[in-house]
């Protein structure tokens, strides 16, 4: 594996599945040693960041019930 000329490399999919790396997911870099360790970021705000981008986004003018009723059917 080769580092880019920008500084970036693909982490493998197996170690992205298993780790749950999805994109925009934060990592957190470590130095041990001669190595470097990279982990998701502890209090990632990921999730947060998504629901906050979907805010307002909605163009129907339904209640709550009206969509529950729906996807129910």
């Amino acid at each position: 594996m080769r580092l880019t000329s920008k500084g970036q490399v693909t982490i493998p999919l197996a170690i992205r599945e298993r780790l749950g790396l999805m994109p925009q997911t934060e990592v957190e870099f470590e130095i041990v040693g001669e190595a470097v360790k990279v982990r998701k970021a502890r209090g990632s705000r990921r999730g947060r960041a998504l629901v906050e981008s979907l805010r307002g986004q909605g163009s129907t003018k339904l209640t709550t019930d009206q969509i529950l009723s729906l996807t129910r059917g």
